[in-house]
């Protein structure tokens, strides 16, 4: 099957005017996904995530924050070295200790933040905006003076004025030439019309590559990030299952597929998804909804006896994708809303074969089942009720053929005599 018969393309994009992307993903899983209250990732883990995301096409990997302890800065030192295709990024606050650590660690990239809305600096850091940036500019310094790359992150960008943001970062990108400038949603205040001109209006002013960081506190991180990169940021920040501080961040899945669909953008190996996110899910203790996109229980799954019916003559018809874009399988449920012609094809889909008479009895059955239980029967209740109708079918042409033999021997006593 071609690339373009697996999912449909949105062709209304092709009335819509946008700026042709030039993105790439920097997967923060490591980092901010940890930050999830209880989740502790283990080496061996973020090792393993690390080596999906690179064997994926993720262009960054944020592998922690070395500063926090000896284990991490050992643990991002690791992935460092690992030889991934994927560049290491490690997240630095304005202090050159923090940059130490992250020279140690032998990284690509270090992610140098400060907070520069009204409140983070009346509230957390009790300094003035330009007593912050002038912290951040010595850091930067120290780090590109020891030949680090950088990206200068504002955190809190959605509150903070724009005009501050601009002139932070048309100094930076002057005076020290840094690589990336980064917009952090950091309480996902945005949504896609005022993540649009945020973005716009800072790619106006710098020529220097725009990271964007959505937090999904409002349900929009996808689309927020989805919007920046149509207004030209370059490199989104994404988690694997959405994980992270409180409603955690954009969707590594959502964010990938998209870009294949919306945009056309497909070099990125999708058919790994869904086993990063199990794998993650075990790591993290933390099971996607039934009904998240693209990786959830219910993502392929399908009950609606007219959904069904068609389905098995063409996916396409109620899948957006199919399952194998994304390493997921599709599953077709049994529940009262099955209709015949659904029914008939899911027992053939399993191997079985039923007379029109049994699948009638069998549909009765489904829906007495399905309305006294509240919920959809699995296979194995399905191949038990099949069972008992073909059982009850044979019962009843024993019972006829009895009947018959009754009425034969009847006829013949009555020309017997």
């Amino acid at each position: 099957m071609s690339a373009s018969e697996q999912y449909s393309r949105n062709k209304l994009m092709d009335f819509i005017e946008y700026r042709p992307l030039d993105i790439e993903i920097c997967d923060v899983t490591l980092r901010d996904g940890e930050q999830t209250p209880g989740v502790v990732f283990t080496k061996e883990q973020k090792l393993a995530i690390a080596s999906e995301l690179d064997s994926m096409g993720v262009e960054v990997i944020e592998a922690g924050f070395p500063v926090v302890s000896a284990n991490e800065k050992e643990i991002v030192k690791e992935i460092a070295i690992q030889g991934f295709n994927s560049r290491i990024c490690c997240l630095s606050r304005a202090v050159k200790g923090d940059v130490d650590a992250a020279l140690e660690c032998d990284v690509d990239i270090v992610s140098i933040f400060i907070a520069m809305s009204d409140l983070h600096l009346k509230y957390k850091y009790h300094r003035s905006f330009e007593e912050m940036l002038g912290c951040a500019k010595e850091t930067i310094e120290y780090a590109t003076d020891h030949g680090l790359k950088v990206r200068f992150a504002a955190e809190d960008a959605s509150r903070t004025p724009i005009d501050r943001l601009k002139k932070a970062f048309k100094e930076t990108e002057n005076e020290y030439k840094v690589q990336y400038v980064s917009l952090a949603d950091t309480i996902g205040i945005l949504n896609p019309t005022t993540t649009h001109y945020l973005v716009s209006e800072i790619y106006k002013t710098i020529n220097t590559s725009i990271c964007i960081h959505c937090h999904n506190d409002l349900g929009m991180a996808t689309a927020n990030t989805l919007a920046a990169a149509e207004a030209g940021a370059k490199q989104l920040h994404t988690t694997v299952n959405a994980i992270g501080e409180r409603a955690g961040n954009a969707s590594l899945e959502e964010v990938m597929v998209a870009l294949r669909v919306q945009y056309g953008i497909d070099r990125y190996d999708t058919t790994k998804l869904t086993a990063l996110s199990r794998m993650v899910s075990e790591y993290s203790g933390i099971t996607p909804a039934v009904n998240k996109a693209v990786v959830g229980q219910n993502a392929f799954t399908h009950e609606s006896g007219i959904h069904v019916a068609a389905i098995l003559e063409e996916p396409r018809t109620y899948e957006l994708f199919l399952p194998e874009m994304v390493g997921g399988r599709r599953n077709l449920v049994v529940g009262k809303h099955t209709g015949t012609k659904a029914l008939r094809g899911i027992i053939n889909s399993i191997g079985l074969c039923l007379e029109r008479e049994e699948l009638c009895a069998l549909i009765e059955k489904v829906k007495v089942c399905t309305e006294e239980k509240h919920k959809s029967i699995s296979q194995e209740q399905l191949e038990r009720l099949i069972s008992q109708v073909k059982q009850e079918q044979l019962e009843r042409l024993i019972s006829q053929v009895k009947q018959e033999q009754k009425v034969t021997e009847k006829r013949e006593e009555k020309f017997s005599i």
